[in-house]
């Protein structure tokens, strides 16, 4: 389905311009450029969650966790 949106002008001509030098339509650009957007937006989205969860530190069964793979980790190193 195709939609409309309005943009100035001047946006839409840079966009053109580029999307002539990538050899796409400025359709395809506008959506790359929207998919690239929605991309980061979720990744930091998701970061920010992820940081929100571990703001308070670890639990005895994460510290745990940690110890194990940190020891298993220099294991690897020592071996190589």
């Amino acid at each position: 389905m195709i939609q409309e949106i309005s943009i100035p002008d001047s946006l839409y001509e840079q966009a053109s311009h580029l999307a002539q030098e990538m050899q796409i339509s400025p359709e395809d650009l506008f959506s790359l450029a929207l998919e690239d957007y929605l991309h980061r937006h979720y990744s930091q989205k998701l970061l920010t969650t992820i940081n929100d969860a571990y703001a308070d530190g670890l639990d005895d069964s994460e510290q745990a966790m940690l110890e194990g793979m940190r020891r298993h980790q220099r294991q690897l190193v020592e071996n190589e």
